[in-house]
Protein backbone atom coordinates (compact mmCIF):
# COMPACT_ATOMS: atom_id res chain seq x y z
CA UNK A 1 0.00 0.00 0.00
CA UNK A 2 3.16 2.40 1.25
CA UNK A 3 4.43 1.37 -2.33
CA UNK A 4 1.56 2.06 -4.36
CA UNK A 5 0.79 5.67 -2.50
CA UNK A 6 4.62 6.30 -3.16
CA UNK A 7 4.36 5.64 -6.80
CA UNK A 8 1.06 7.98 -6.58
CA UNK A 9 3.41 10.61 -5.39
CA UNK A 10 5.73 10.65 -7.51
CA UNK A 11 3.23 10.44 -10.58
CA UNK A 12 2.06 13.92 -9.00
CA UNK A 13 4.71 15.05 -9.33
CA UNK A 14 5.97 14.44 -12.06
CA UNK A 15 2.99 15.81 -13.73
CA UNK A 16 3.63 18.87 -11.69
CA UNK A 17 6.61 19.67 -12.94
CA UNK A 18 5.46 19.08 -16.68
CA UNK A 19 3.11 20.97 -16.62
CA UNK A 20 5.05 23.64 -15.16
CA UNK A 21 7.38 23.53 -17.70
CA UNK A 22 4.80 23.37 -20.27
CA UNK A 23 3.54 26.93 -18.54
CA UNK A 24 6.89 28.65 -18.98
CA UNK A 25 7.32 27.22 -22.76
CA UNK A 26 4.36 28.41 -23.56
CA UNK A 27 5.01 32.10 -22.18
CA UNK A 28 8.56 32.09 -23.65
CA UNK A 29 7.17 31.93 -27.15
CA UNK A 30 5.06 34.73 -26.86
CA UNK A 31 5.92 38.53 -26.43
CA UNK A 32 5.80 40.39 -23.08
CA UNK A 33 2.14 41.45 -23.30
CA UNK A 34 0.93 38.00 -23.87
CA UNK A 35 3.06 36.75 -21.41
CA UNK A 36 1.81 38.72 -18.65
CA UNK A 37 -2.05 37.65 -19.89
CA UNK A 38 -1.17 34.08 -19.29
CA UNK A 39 0.65 34.80 -15.90
CA UNK A 40 -3.17 35.61 -15.01
CA UNK A 41 -4.60 32.60 -16.17
CA UNK A 42 -2.40 30.06 -15.88
CA UNK A 43 -5.22 27.41 -15.19
CA UNK A 44 -6.48 27.68 -18.17
CA UNK A 45 -3.21 27.11 -20.41
CA UNK A 46 -4.42 24.51 -22.87
CA UNK A 47 -7.59 26.94 -24.14
CA UNK A 48 -4.44 29.86 -24.34
CA UNK A 49 -2.30 27.46 -27.01
CA UNK A 50 -4.57 27.17 -29.25
CA UNK A 51 -6.37 30.81 -29.39
CA UNK A 52 -3.32 33.08 -28.79
CA UNK A 53 -1.44 33.31 -32.07
CA UNK A 54 1.98 32.86 -31.92
CA UNK A 55 3.88 35.43 -32.98
CA UNK A 56 7.38 34.38 -35.23
CA UNK A 57 10.01 36.34 -33.76
CA UNK A 58 12.37 35.42 -36.26
CA UNK A 59 10.74 37.40 -38.44
CA UNK A 60 12.26 41.39 -38.89
CA UNK A 61 9.25 43.58 -38.98
CA UNK A 62 10.02 46.81 -40.66
CA UNK A 63 7.61 49.91 -39.82
CA UNK A 64 7.44 52.67 -42.81
CA UNK A 65 5.50 56.06 -42.43
CA UNK A 66 4.46 57.61 -45.89
CA UNK A 67 2.78 61.31 -45.83
CA UNK A 68 2.39 63.29 -49.52
CA UNK A 69 3.14 66.80 -49.84
CA UNK A 70 5.08 68.55 -47.43
CA UNK A 71 5.51 72.36 -48.12
CA UNK A 72 6.17 74.06 -44.35
CA UNK A 73 5.58 77.64 -45.20
CA UNK A 74 7.44 80.12 -48.06
CA UNK A 75 9.89 83.37 -47.52
CA UNK A 76 8.44 84.08 -51.21
CA UNK A 77 6.85 86.23 -52.48
CA UNK A 78 7.51 87.44 -48.66
CA UNK A 79 7.58 85.97 -44.96
CA UNK A 80 4.33 86.52 -44.48
CA UNK A 81 3.33 83.24 -46.03
CA UNK A 82 5.56 81.67 -43.22
CA UNK A 83 3.51 80.02 -40.65
CA UNK A 84 3.14 81.41 -37.03
CA UNK A 85 5.78 80.69 -34.24
CA UNK A 86 8.51 80.60 -37.03
CA UNK A 87 7.00 77.03 -38.13
CA UNK A 88 7.78 75.32 -34.84
CA UNK A 89 4.56 73.95 -34.17
CA UNK A 90 3.36 72.98 -37.49
CA UNK A 91 4.18 69.20 -36.70
CA UNK A 92 3.48 69.09 -32.88
CA UNK A 93 -0.25 67.51 -33.53
CA UNK A 94 1.11 64.22 -35.81
CA UNK A 95 4.79 63.97 -34.87
CA UNK A 96 3.35 61.35 -32.22
CA UNK A 97 2.52 59.11 -34.98
CA UNK A 98 5.65 60.27 -37.67
CA UNK A 99 8.34 59.09 -34.80
CA UNK A 100 6.99 55.41 -34.69
CA UNK A 101 8.38 54.51 -38.10
CA UNK A 102 11.64 53.31 -38.38
CA UNK A 103 11.67 55.01 -41.77
CA UNK A 104 9.24 57.87 -42.21
CA UNK A 105 9.15 59.23 -45.95
CA UNK A 106 7.18 62.59 -47.19
CA UNK A 107 7.48 64.60 -50.81
CA UNK A 108 9.88 67.59 -50.10
CA UNK A 109 7.34 70.01 -52.34
CA UNK A 110 9.49 73.31 -53.00
CA UNK A 111 13.44 74.08 -52.13
CA UNK A 112 15.13 74.49 -48.54
CA UNK A 113 17.00 77.79 -49.35
CA UNK A 114 16.66 81.34 -46.98
CA UNK A 115 18.25 83.63 -49.55
CA UNK A 116 17.38 85.04 -53.08
CA UNK A 117 17.34 82.32 -55.75
CA UNK A 118 16.17 83.36 -59.52
CA UNK A 119 12.75 82.33 -59.10
CA UNK A 120 10.72 80.58 -62.19
CA UNK A 121 8.92 83.14 -64.81
CA UNK A 122 5.56 84.53 -63.19
CA UNK A 123 2.93 87.20 -64.93
CA UNK A 124 2.32 87.75 -61.19
CA UNK A 125 4.57 86.87 -58.69
CA UNK A 126 1.70 87.24 -55.96
CA UNK A 127 -0.20 84.43 -57.35
CA UNK A 128 3.14 82.90 -58.45
CA UNK A 129 3.16 79.61 -56.58
CA UNK A 130 6.72 79.25 -56.12
CA UNK A 131 8.26 77.74 -52.78
CA UNK A 132 11.26 78.53 -50.45
CA UNK A 133 11.17 77.36 -47.09
CA UNK A 134 14.15 78.47 -44.65
CA UNK A 135 17.10 76.42 -44.42
CA UNK A 136 16.46 75.77 -40.79
CA UNK A 137 12.88 74.47 -41.18
CA UNK A 138 14.95 71.31 -41.95
CA UNK A 139 15.23 70.87 -38.05
CA UNK A 140 11.21 70.37 -38.65
CA UNK A 141 11.57 67.69 -40.08
CA UNK A 142 14.30 66.12 -38.33
CA UNK A 143 12.59 66.19 -34.52
CA UNK A 144 9.35 65.18 -36.19
CA UNK A 145 10.65 61.83 -37.22
CA UNK A 146 11.18 62.19 -40.72
CA UNK A 147 14.09 60.39 -42.34
CA UNK A 148 13.45 60.02 -45.92
CA UNK A 149 12.45 62.63 -48.40
CA UNK A 150 11.59 62.25 -52.38
CA UNK A 151 12.49 66.00 -53.99
CA UNK A 152 11.20 64.57 -57.30
CA UNK A 153 8.46 67.04 -57.95
CA UNK A 154 7.36 70.00 -59.94
CA UNK A 155 8.41 72.41 -57.52
CA UNK A 156 11.85 71.40 -56.96
CA UNK A 157 12.89 73.76 -60.23
CA UNK A 158 11.20 77.09 -58.53
CA UNK A 159 14.33 78.84 -58.24
CA UNK A 160 16.58 77.25 -61.06
CA UNK A 161 20.17 75.82 -60.02
CA UNK A 162 20.78 77.41 -56.53
CA UNK A 163 17.42 76.53 -55.18
CA UNK A 164 18.36 72.51 -55.94
CA UNK A 165 22.02 72.69 -54.57
CA UNK A 166 20.72 74.30 -51.77
CA UNK A 167 18.28 71.85 -51.32
CA UNK A 168 20.84 68.86 -51.46
CA UNK A 169 23.23 70.58 -49.55
CA UNK A 170 20.63 70.92 -46.63
CA UNK A 171 19.60 67.35 -46.70
CA UNK A 172 22.90 66.13 -46.96
CA UNK A 173 23.98 67.95 -43.94
CA UNK A 174 21.38 66.89 -41.97
CA UNK A 175 21.67 63.26 -43.01
CA UNK A 176 18.03 62.68 -44.58
CA UNK A 177 18.20 60.25 -47.53
CA UNK A 178 17.03 61.64 -50.31
CA UNK A 179 16.27 61.00 -53.99
CA UNK A 180 14.75 61.66 -57.57
CA UNK A 181 16.89 64.36 -59.59
CA UNK A 182 19.46 63.80 -62.07
CA UNK A 183 21.91 64.52 -60.65
CA UNK A 184 20.56 62.00 -57.34
CA UNK A 185 18.47 59.52 -59.28
CA UNK A 186 18.89 57.13 -56.05
CA UNK A 187 20.26 56.55 -52.79
CA UNK A 188 20.97 53.34 -50.56
CA UNK A 189 21.37 53.81 -46.60
CA UNK A 190 21.15 51.32 -43.63
CA UNK A 191 19.47 50.88 -40.42
CA UNK A 192 19.20 48.39 -37.90
CA UNK A 193 21.23 45.95 -39.94
CA UNK A 194 18.74 46.34 -43.11
CA UNK A 195 19.75 47.92 -46.60
CA UNK A 196 17.39 50.27 -47.94
CA UNK A 197 17.31 51.59 -51.56
CA UNK A 198 15.55 54.77 -52.52
CA UNK A 199 14.50 55.96 -56.13
CA UNK A 200 11.86 58.67 -56.70
CA UNK A 201 10.29 59.32 -60.32
CA UNK A 202 8.35 62.60 -61.57
CA UNK A 203 7.56 63.95 -64.74
CA UNK A 204 9.38 66.91 -64.97
CA UNK A 205 12.60 69.05 -65.50
CA UNK A 206 15.39 67.94 -64.02
CA UNK A 207 14.21 64.87 -62.17
CA UNK A 208 13.64 61.21 -63.27
CA UNK A 209 11.89 60.38 -65.80
CA UNK A 210 8.75 58.76 -64.66
CA UNK A 211 7.59 57.80 -68.61
CA UNK A 212 10.82 56.36 -68.82
CA UNK A 213 10.33 52.72 -68.10
CA UNK A 214 13.40 51.32 -69.53
CA UNK A 215 15.52 53.66 -67.24
CA UNK A 216 13.52 52.84 -64.21
CA UNK A 217 13.35 49.41 -64.44
CA UNK A 218 17.56 49.53 -65.14
CA UNK A 219 17.27 51.85 -61.48
CA UNK A 220 15.12 49.55 -59.38
CA UNK A 221 16.75 46.32 -60.60
CA UNK A 222 19.99 47.70 -59.72
CA UNK A 223 19.01 48.83 -56.33
CA UNK A 224 17.21 45.38 -55.71
CA UNK A 225 20.75 44.13 -56.72
CA UNK A 226 21.96 45.59 -53.95
CA UNK A 227 18.61 46.44 -51.24
CA UNK A 228 17.50 44.20 -48.86
CA UNK A 229 14.17 46.35 -49.13
CA UNK A 230 13.13 48.71 -52.28
CA UNK A 231 10.95 51.97 -51.75
CA UNK A 232 9.90 54.38 -54.92
CA UNK A 233 7.87 57.28 -54.95
CA UNK A 234 6.62 58.98 -57.65
CA UNK A 235 4.94 62.19 -58.29
CA UNK A 236 2.46 61.53 -60.84
CA UNK A 237 -1.41 61.58 -62.19
CA UNK A 238 -3.50 64.28 -63.10
CA UNK A 239 -4.23 67.17 -60.25
CA UNK A 240 -7.24 68.26 -58.45
CA UNK A 241 -10.88 67.30 -56.74
CA UNK A 242 -11.84 65.81 -60.09
CA UNK A 243 -8.68 63.53 -60.23
CA UNK A 244 -9.11 61.33 -57.01
CA UNK A 245 -9.79 57.95 -59.71
CA UNK A 246 -7.50 55.75 -60.65
CA UNK A 247 -7.83 55.03 -64.30
CA UNK A 248 -5.49 53.14 -65.22
CA UNK A 249 -4.45 55.32 -68.10
CA UNK A 250 -2.43 57.59 -69.15
CA UNK A 251 -3.17 61.01 -67.50
CA UNK A 252 -2.42 64.82 -68.39
CA UNK A 253 -2.34 68.00 -66.49
CA UNK A 254 -1.94 71.48 -68.14
CA UNK A 255 -0.95 69.42 -71.30
CA UNK A 256 1.87 67.99 -69.47
CA UNK A 257 2.11 63.58 -69.75
CA UNK A 258 1.17 62.55 -65.89
CA UNK A 259 1.98 58.90 -66.42
CA UNK A 260 -0.19 56.16 -65.59
CA UNK A 261 -0.02 55.05 -62.08
CA UNK A 262 -1.20 52.08 -62.22
CA UNK A 263 1.04 51.19 -65.14
CA UNK A 264 3.77 52.44 -63.45
CA UNK A 265 3.26 50.73 -59.64
CA UNK A 266 3.63 47.04 -61.17
CA UNK A 267 6.20 48.01 -63.38
CA UNK A 268 8.42 49.09 -60.60
CA UNK A 269 7.53 46.01 -58.59
CA UNK A 270 8.13 43.94 -61.50
CA UNK A 271 11.68 45.49 -61.28
CA UNK A 272 12.24 44.88 -58.11
CA UNK A 273 10.71 47.66 -55.86
CA UNK A 274 8.84 46.39 -52.49
CA UNK A 275 6.47 49.52 -51.73
CA UNK A 276 5.34 52.22 -54.10
CA UNK A 277 4.27 55.89 -52.67
CA UNK A 278 2.23 58.31 -54.83
CA UNK A 279 1.87 62.05 -54.33
CA UNK A 280 1.44 64.79 -56.74
CA UNK A 281 -2.36 65.02 -57.51
CA UNK A 282 -3.31 66.59 -54.09
CA UNK A 283 -5.57 64.42 -53.38
CA UNK A 284 -5.80 60.95 -51.56
CA UNK A 285 -6.38 57.42 -54.07
CA UNK A 286 -7.20 54.36 -53.52
CA UNK A 287 -4.41 51.46 -52.10
CA UNK A 288 -3.63 48.22 -53.18
CA UNK A 289 -1.09 45.13 -53.15
CA UNK A 290 0.57 43.69 -55.95
CA UNK A 291 2.49 40.19 -55.55
CA UNK A 292 2.33 41.17 -51.89
CA UNK A 293 3.65 44.48 -52.57
CA UNK A 294 1.57 47.86 -51.13
CA UNK A 295 0.90 50.77 -53.72
CA UNK A 296 -0.45 53.74 -52.07
CA UNK A 297 -1.34 55.72 -55.37
CA UNK A 298 -1.65 59.22 -53.55
CA UNK A 299 -1.38 60.28 -50.20
CA UNK A 300 -2.20 63.98 -51.02
CA UNK A 301 -1.30 67.73 -48.97
CA UNK A 302 -0.13 66.45 -45.56
CA UNK A 303 1.61 69.92 -44.29
CA UNK A 304 1.18 72.62 -46.94
CA UNK A 305 1.01 75.55 -45.20
CA UNK A 306 -0.24 78.56 -46.63
CA UNK A 307 -0.22 78.57 -50.86
CA UNK A 308 -2.35 75.31 -51.08
CA UNK A 309 -6.13 74.53 -52.01
CA UNK A 310 -7.37 73.15 -49.09
CA UNK A 311 -10.86 73.06 -49.92
CA UNK A 312 -12.68 69.68 -49.96
CA UNK A 313 -10.87 66.66 -50.59
CA UNK A 314 -7.36 68.54 -50.71
CA UNK A 315 -7.76 69.67 -47.25
CA UNK A 316 -7.78 65.74 -45.91
CA UNK A 317 -4.72 63.26 -46.44
CA UNK A 318 -3.66 59.72 -45.23
CA UNK A 319 -0.82 59.32 -42.64
CA UNK A 320 0.05 55.45 -44.25
CA UNK A 321 1.67 53.07 -41.66
CA UNK A 322 3.14 49.88 -43.41
CA UNK A 323 4.70 47.14 -41.39
CA UNK A 324 6.66 44.74 -43.91
CA UNK A 325 9.21 41.69 -43.76
CA UNK A 326 12.59 43.36 -44.41
CA UNK A 327 12.40 41.45 -47.30
CA UNK A 328 9.11 43.82 -48.10
CA UNK A 329 6.54 41.48 -48.44
CA UNK A 330 3.44 43.26 -47.10
CA UNK A 331 2.35 42.23 -43.55
CA UNK A 332 -0.56 44.70 -42.81
CA UNK A 333 -0.94 48.59 -42.29
CA UNK A 334 -2.92 51.31 -41.09
CA UNK A 335 -4.45 54.66 -42.05
CA UNK A 336 -4.26 57.59 -39.49
CA UNK A 337 -6.67 60.33 -40.47
CA UNK A 338 -5.70 63.99 -40.94
CA UNK A 339 -7.02 67.30 -41.96
CA UNK A 340 -5.38 70.24 -42.50
CA UNK A 341 -6.69 73.48 -40.14
CA UNK A 342 -6.63 77.07 -40.79
CA UNK A 343 -3.95 77.88 -43.51
CA UNK A 344 -2.76 74.68 -43.63
CA UNK A 345 -1.86 72.90 -40.02
CA UNK A 346 -1.99 68.84 -39.85
CA UNK A 347 -3.93 67.74 -37.29
CA UNK A 348 -5.53 64.94 -36.66
CA UNK A 349 -8.99 63.82 -37.82
CA UNK A 350 -11.75 62.37 -35.78
CA UNK A 351 -14.21 61.50 -38.67
CA UNK A 352 -12.02 59.61 -40.32
CA UNK A 353 -12.99 61.42 -43.44
CA UNK A 354 -9.64 60.54 -45.11
CA UNK A 355 -10.07 56.91 -43.94
CA UNK A 356 -13.66 56.61 -45.94
CA UNK A 357 -12.59 58.09 -49.07
CA UNK A 358 -9.83 55.74 -49.21
CA UNK A 359 -12.24 53.04 -48.28
CA UNK A 360 -14.87 54.05 -51.06
CA UNK A 361 -12.03 54.86 -53.74
CA UNK A 362 -10.76 51.50 -53.19
CA UNK A 363 -13.43 49.84 -53.69
CA UNK A 364 -14.61 51.61 -57.20
CA UNK A 365 -11.45 51.56 -58.34
CA UNK A 366 -9.64 48.70 -57.65
CA UNK A 367 -12.30 46.40 -57.19
CA UNK A 368 -10.79 43.19 -57.51
CA UNK A 369 -8.41 43.92 -54.76
CA UNK A 370 -8.18 41.74 -51.87
CA UNK A 371 -7.02 44.27 -49.38
CA UNK A 372 -9.47 44.77 -46.38
CA UNK A 373 -9.88 48.03 -44.63
CA UNK A 374 -11.41 48.34 -41.67
CA UNK A 375 -13.33 50.91 -39.72
CA UNK A 376 -10.68 51.72 -36.98
CA UNK A 377 -8.24 52.17 -39.84
CA UNK A 378 -6.65 48.78 -40.38
CA UNK A 379 -5.78 47.19 -43.35
CA UNK A 380 -4.55 43.66 -44.74
CA UNK A 381 -4.78 41.49 -47.11
CA UNK A 382 -7.49 38.96 -47.19
CA UNK A 383 -6.53 35.23 -47.87
CA UNK A 384 -7.47 34.31 -51.37
CA UNK A 385 -9.81 31.27 -52.15
CA UNK A 386 -7.68 28.07 -53.26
Amino acid sequence: MKIKFSILCFCISLLSILVAFGKSEIIEIHNSEEASFLDLIQDTVPVITEKVPVRDDSVQVIKLIGVGDIMLGTNFPNAGYLPPNDGKDMLAAVKGILQTGDITFGNLEGVLLTDDGPVKKCSDPSVCYAFKTPDHYINYFLEAGFNLLSVANNHVNDFGEVGVRNTLRVLQEAGIPHAGLKSVPYTTFEKEGVKFGFAAFAPNSGTIPLNDYANAKKIIAHLDSISDLVIVSFHGGAEGAAMRHITRKTETFLGENRGNPYEFARMVIDAGADVVLGHGPHVTRALDTYKNRLIVYSMGNFATYGRFNLSGPNGISPIIEVEMTKNGEFIRGKIHSTMQVGKGIPALDESQRVLKEIQQLTAQDIPESILEINEDGTFFQKKEDN
